[in-house]
């Protein structure tokens, strides 16, 4: 211990050691008055230097030391002397004052240590010194800064000693007075700059300092009871909150540190004064506290001041609440009020959360008048701040939690309540609006975010049940005639559905388990709004009409829940509808209706929307309501049947877009739409869909489709100033505002693609008509000149550029396992350029991993299409050629004619060979026919989908003799356009005419001509047949025509025959030479005309040469046939009409419609290959399909012979192929090079007519293109420039066919031929 004390300080000390004699040692007085350390000895001695006294050391001092470190830890030894000097105040009284001001230059640790008794000290100075004021200042000052130092977060783990202390140890009965009368001073003098610091750390300190003057006050009165100086202590606390009132109250840049300083820390005092002070009075001088404060400043001290008393024991208390909360709805409102500047959002949220959640609990007594009060003065303040705030404000989700908490705490007595609050009507209507408005965007746009589930539901819940509370308002006030609001109505439907299809309500999205919680805690709120909309509906009474048609899409939505009893409940709403519009529209129809329904329902499905079950539910319901109705019944049905058709539609077109990545299947999908939309005259979204379409084929090339699906859009623009509405515009449109403008802007992008499609003779076509409006109308003549540049690149594109040809497939879908719109039907596909059979085949089954391709072309029997598998049929079939009529009878060039072999059709057929009778085994001939079937597609290739269904089937057999003059037609077509070229163009090579002379002119290759008479050419035959005499002879002169050809053939070969070839030519001549002179002597001569011998000049740069056909090359040779063929052949057909029979034509004429459609090109085939298989009789193939026949490099005889021929009455044919003339239609144009000869047309794709054919009516006219959706489907159309997939004329029959969805095949595909039996 030092001499004034304390205790040694902490640190290294340096000890003297002293040598001693052990008697002296024993006595502790001796050596205990020595120096005990060096810095005591040298103090020593440097006091005796100045007493001038010499300082001896002892003789025991050995001047050696060592050294030790000490630390002091000790709740009774201190080693600060001011410290230790207070805490001995009484031995040292006069030093009171000095130690009180020196306590707060001592270290925290130091006191903190000491803690119990420094305030023990303080409090007996206070209590024992009371006579004098001098020392209550400094005692108070000491206890601010003690306060304030345990207040520090290094010393705040020292609040609970300081907390046990006030409440244990604490026992100064009186302190309140000097404590309270110290404070009272120190506010009420604020404005003394000296006092500034001190009252501001007082202001900090004010929490325990009122905890001491409560405790104080507490025990005072347990001691001595309610005493006459009660009224004293009261008024010293109402004489502070007047003093912080005046303070307050003083303008805002004086004291603005203490003014913070008050609002922050007064609130804490509450839970302690009310235990001694009156807590109504309490909270009467906190509202004269708060109201003291200047408007506009300290604006969010306030707030959170007022937050504090909330949050205080004070407001728990009802009858505290009753003089709180006007004041605190008052602060609000103000900050709320739409005139405020800077409204303090955070801190107002902050203080509104806090009253609502002191209101929503069970033990603050009554609040329902508290929720009144709120609900008058704050809820359309709450409502408009969250109208007006944007849905990013951090402050927003704050908002509507109070708006919910309010709306959530009103029972039905607050709502009729607060509707009677509002003066006018108009107040009425401007509430609902804004709520309703309000409502529906906060549903719109979640607030919250999406997993917090709990929180979205209550909100839901809590709106669920103020709409239904404001839809009896609705009720109520605005239902008669008179005060019908017909925009709050809106409103409410609106905000109804809105509320019904949020999705937080949509169960089926949510797992089993979330599901069943969801619906056990809050129900499934949907069915609740949605009955309470129909029944709102059937309220409307004679106002429903209205709401037509602008309630027909909110009542959809609300329909397409997918929630069975909602569903049934709603659907009705729409014949409600339909009967109102019949009642009181004055048309007698529901036209608005319908139109409203079907724009909708495209929208809400596209949308994802709607489903199996709703398709059938809709059209029972509606079907069931209207064939109870007097005038509905009709119409109704209709309508609820065109409603089932396009859901259907629209849920495959859903179903392909979402599933499926087939572009195929969107397209089909896209045009069944598209057709029906077209039906109902919906050009809106029939456009729409076009363009869907033609984003489809641009994006699989397919540019001949995509320009005729614009073409589409075309044909509804007129060539005129009318002004484009906005529908007619497409997605991309062109900045244009006249039809004539758009449509200009549609032909050229129509030409462009007919450009890339290879589709020369459209793009042609519709630039003459794009050329006639430059040059009459709009007078452009620089946009006309380079049209006609393009033009003249088309004319030279058709003789000079290479198009291949299509080809054509046949496929059937059979058995109840595919898509109803594809079961047990046929369509014909287009293929793709150089696609071969089996390629798209294997294409197609690929989509339908299960089907299991038929081997036979034969139509399959009612067991395979009840299947429940599935089964497809895929064959090879030939177009029919039509020509335009100005192309008869006249030389035109192949590459033209080669366009219209592949487009322009609608009519295909497929040969299968069968046998009749016995097999006879030297002449197959005589027993092998052909049966040919002719299927007729809905719309002409091409069109806007590269497949469309078959509508018509007609089946004809060919007779053996038919099938023989047949084959030799085209033989002697081959000849001839053969020698044609090689007259025309001497440059082309010798090859290909030496393969066809060889084939024709050895009398080894199948049998010769010897087949033929040893079949037909018999007594026996004519006996048998009397009938075919008229076509014996027409083979016979069939026969004879070959001859002359053959012999221009065999002199050009001879003309330009190398040494190789003549060893070949040597014995072409030697048999021909043989077979001329058999066929002269049996059937005649015939000579040919020297335009057809003789080489002609061909135009500059042309190297094309006219096609010539059979037909013609009998009538040009007619002249010369002797007179005993003329004779045989005068009687050619018993019912051939009348025409010019002097020269005989009337035999060959009617071949005039086979050669129309038939293609005699010379095949590049090596002479091995032409022989061996001419060598190959045809009737002995099992083969016997004609798919191999329309590959580019075919094999020319086996498709001749197995071509189809025609029945009896030949000279109808002509009138036949004249009504099947139709207008111009291409697409993906044929095969041909201007260089070499063009490859031979198989025969099958020939025109044939027969009696059965004709009858049948398939031929007379092809099916009408659909028309605009101006006109109705059925009508005729004169438009021929375009096609579309066939329209609906019944519900499920109207689909164009989608091409089967690819898939991965899993069996490889039969080798055989399709046709094989």
């Amino acid at each position: 211990m030092n001499p004034d004390g304390t205790t040694l300080q902490d640190g290294r000390h340096d000890l003297v050691v002293y040598k001693g004699d052990n008697k002296k040692m024993e006595d502790a007085k001796f050596y205990l008055t020595l120096p005990g350390t060096k810095m005591e000895m040298e103090e020593k001695e440097l006091q005796a230097s100045k007493n001038l006294v010499t300082f001896t050391p002892s003789k025991d001092n050995t001047k050696d030391s060592f050294q030790i470190a000490t630390l002091i830890c000790s709740t009774k030894l201190t080693q600060n002397v001011d410290l230790l000097g207070l805490l001995n105040w009484r031995s040292n009284s006069q030093n009171i004052k000095h130690n009180l001001k020196k306590l707060m230059e001592v270290d925290g640790g130091e006191i903190v240590k000491f803690l119990q008794d420094t305030l023990d000290a303080l409090f007996n100075i206070m209590m024992e010194m009371s006579d004098s004021e001098t020392y209550d200042f400094l005692v108070f000052d000491a206890l601010v800064f003690i306060i304030s130092l345990i207040g520090d977060i290094k010393f705040q783990h020292f609040n609970p000693v300081l907390e046990t202390y006030i409440y244990k140890h604490f026992s100064a009965t009186l302190a309140y007075v000097k404590l309270s009368k110290v404070l009272n001073f120190y506010v009420a003098n604020a404005d003394d700059s000296s006092k500034t610091e001190l009252l501001f750390a007082a202001l900090k300190a004010l929490k325990y300092l009122f905890r001491f003057i409560i405790q104080s006050r507490v025990l005072y009165l347990r001691f001595y009871g309610q005493s006459k100086d009660g009224d004293e202590f009261n008024d010293s606390i109402r004489q502070l909150f007047l003093a912080f009132n005046m303070l307050m109250d003083r303008p805002l840049e004086e004291a603005v540190k203490i003014k913070g300083a008050a609002l922050k820390y007064l609130p804490s005092i509450i839970n302690d004064v009310k235990l001694v002070f009156d807590p109504v009075e309490l909270s009467v001088l906190f509202c004269k506290f708060i109201q003291s404060i200047p408007d506009n400043q300290l604006v969010r001290q306030k707030l959170n001041c007022m937050t504090k008393i909330v949050e205080s024991a004070l407001f728990r208390q009802s009858e505290c609440r009753e003089v709180l909360l006007p004041l605190l709805t008052d602060q609000l409102s103000g900050q709320l009020d739409d005139n405020s500047s800077k409204p303090d959002h955070e801190a107002s949220s902050q203080l509104l959360s806090n009253i609502l959640e002191v209101l929503d609990r069970k033990d603050v007594g009554a609040t329902a008048m508290h929720i009144q009060l709120i609900m008058e003065r704050l809820l359309r303040r709450i409502n408009r701040t969250v109208i007006g705030m944007s849905r990013q404000s951090p402050h927003i989700g704050s908002f509507v939690a109070c708006m919910i908490a309010i709306l959530q705490q009103m029972d039905d007595s607050h709502y009729s309540h607060y509707i009677s609050t509002f003066k006018t009507r108009q107040d009425i209507i401007d509430f609902l609006m804004e709520t309703f408005i309000m409502f529906k965007d906060l549903i719109g746009k979640n607030v919250y975010a999406r997993d917090w589930m709990v929180m979205n539901m209550t909100q839901n819940r809590v709106f669920l049940r103020a709409i239904n509370q404001f839809a009896e308002v609705l009720t109520r006030f605005f239902m008669d005639q008179a005060s019908f609001e017909l925009q709050l109505w809106n409103n409410y439907f609106h905000l109804a559905v809105a509320f019904l299809t949020h999705e937080f309500l949509q169960l089926e999205t949510f797992s089993q388990a979330k599901r069943n919680k969801i619906v056990k805690k809050y129900g499934d709120m949907r069915k609740e709004i949605g009955f309470r909309i129909r029944d709102m509906w059937y309220n409307l009474g004679p106002h429903k009409i209205k709401f037509i048609p602008s309630m027909v899409g909110p009542i959809l939505e609300v329909t397409l829940t997918p929630e069975v009893e909602l569903r049934k409940a709603t659907i009705p709403i729409f014949f409600d509808m339909m009967q109102c519009e019949f009642n009181f529209s004055g048309n007698g129809n529901f036209h608005m209706f319908e139109n409203e329904l079907i724009t909708k329902l495209d929208q809400e499905v596209e949308g994802g929307r709607g489903d199996e079950q709703y398709k059938v539910l809709l059209e029972k319901l509606l079907l069931e309501h209207c064939r109870k109705h007097k005038y509905l019944s009709s119409s109704g049905e209709v309508f609820a049947l065109l409603v089932s058709s396009l859901l259907e539609n629209l849920l495959d077109y859903r179903t392909i877009i979402m599933h499926d990545e087939s572009k195929e299947n969107r397209m089909s999908c896209t045009v069944n739409v598209l057709n029906f939309y077209k039906e109902k005259k919906r050009e809106d979204i029939y456009i729409r869909y076009l363009y869907k379409l033609r984003d489809l084929h641009r994006d699989c090339e397919n540019y001949t489709e995509a320009a005729y699906t614009l073409l589409l859009h075309a044909e509804l623009l007129q060539w005129s100033d009318k002004p484009c509405v906005p529908h007619l515009l497409q997605r991309d449109s062109y900045y244009v505002y006249t039809q004539q403008e758009l449509k200009e802007k549609l032909y050229q992008e129509i030409i462009s693609y007919f450009d890339k499609g290879k589709m020369w003779e459209k793009a042609i076509k519709l630039s003459k008509e794009l050329a006639e409006t430059y040059e009459s109308k709009v007078f452009d003549y620089e946009g006309l000149g380079n049209l006609l540049k393009k033009r003249a690149s088309f004319y030279e594109n058709i003789i000079k550029a290479m198009r291949p040809q299509p080809e054509y497939f046949a496929v059937g879908y059979y058995g109840q396992g595919f898509p109803s719109f594809l079961r047990n039907k046929i369509f014909i596909y287009r293929g793709k350029e150089y696609e071969r059979r089996e390629d798209f085949s294997l294409r197609l089954l690929t989509q339908f991993p299960n089907a299991e391709k038929m081997t036979s072309t034969t139509p399959p029997g009612e067991d395979i299409k009840s299947s429940p598998k599935q089964y497809m049929q895929c064959f090879t079939v030939k177009p029919v050629m039509s020509l335009p009529p100005s192309y008869k009878d006249k030389p035109v060039p192949e590459q033209i004619l080669n366009y219209y072999r592949a487009n322009e059709v609608q009519q295909f057929r497929y040969s299968r060979p069968f046998r009749k009778g016995e097999k006879d085994p030297d002449n197959e001939f005589a027993t092998m026919w052909i049966e040919r079937t002719t299927y007729t597609t809905a719309y002409t290739f091409p069109g806007i989908l590269k497949w469309f269904e078959v509508k018509q089937i007609s089946t004809e057999e060919i007779s053996p003799l038919e099938n023989a003059i047949e084959t030799m037609e085209l033989t002697n077509e081959r000849i001839g356009n053969c020698v044609q070229q090689h007259a025309w163009d001497r440059s082309l090579s010798v090859h290909p005419l030496s393969m066809l002379l060889s084939g024709i002119v050895d009398p080894a290759v199948m049998g010769g001509f010897s087949n033929y008479e040893k079949a037909f050419f018999t007594e026996k035959y004519l006996q048998e047949h009397p009938e075919d005499q008229e076509k014996v002879e027409l083979l016979k002169r069939l026969i004879a025509l070959q001859m002359p050809l053959l012999t221009e053939g065999i002199r050009i070969h001879g003309e330009k025959l190398t040494e190789q070839l003549k060893p070949l030519h040597e014995r072409l001549s030697s048999c021909f030479r043989e077979l001329k002179e058999k066929v002269e002597k049996h059937y005649g001569v015939i000579t040919l005309p020297p335009n057809l011998r003789e080489r002609k000049q061909s135009r500059t740069g042309s190297i094309v040469l006219p096609y010539i056909m059979s037909s013609t090359l009998r009538r040009l040779s007619i002249t010369s046939v002797t007179s005993s063929v003329v004779s045989t052949s005068s009687n050619s057909s018993d019912n051939a009409p009348s025409r010019p029979g002097s020269d005989g034509s009337s035999i060959l004429e009617p071949l005039l419609e086979r050669r129309a459609s038939s293609g005699a090109r010379v095949e590049d085939l090596s002479l091995r290959e032409e022989n061996s298989e001419n060598r190959i009789s045809k009737f002995k193939r099992k083969d016997w399909s004609l798919s191999k026949s329309q590959v580019i490099a075919e094999k020319a005889p086996e498709p001749d012979l197995m071509s189809p021929t025609r029945k009896a009455q030949r000279p109808k044919s002509l009138q036949l192929m004249d009504n099947r003339l139709s207008p111009f239609h291409g697409s993906s144009p044929p095969q041909s090079t201007p260089l070499s000869p063009p490859p031979l047309t198989p025969k099958a794709t020939r025109t044939l007519s027969s009696p059965s054919l004709q009858t049948d009516g398939i031929a007379a006219t092809p099916v009408p293109p659909p028309p605009p959706p101006k006109s109705k489907p059925y009508e005729g159309s004169q438009r021929n420039s375009t096609e579309l997939a066939p329209p609906l004329p019944a519900r499920r029959e109207a689909k164009a066919p989608p091409p089967p969805p690819p898939k991965a095949r899993k069996s490889g595909i039969p080798t055989s031929e399709p046709g094989s039996q």
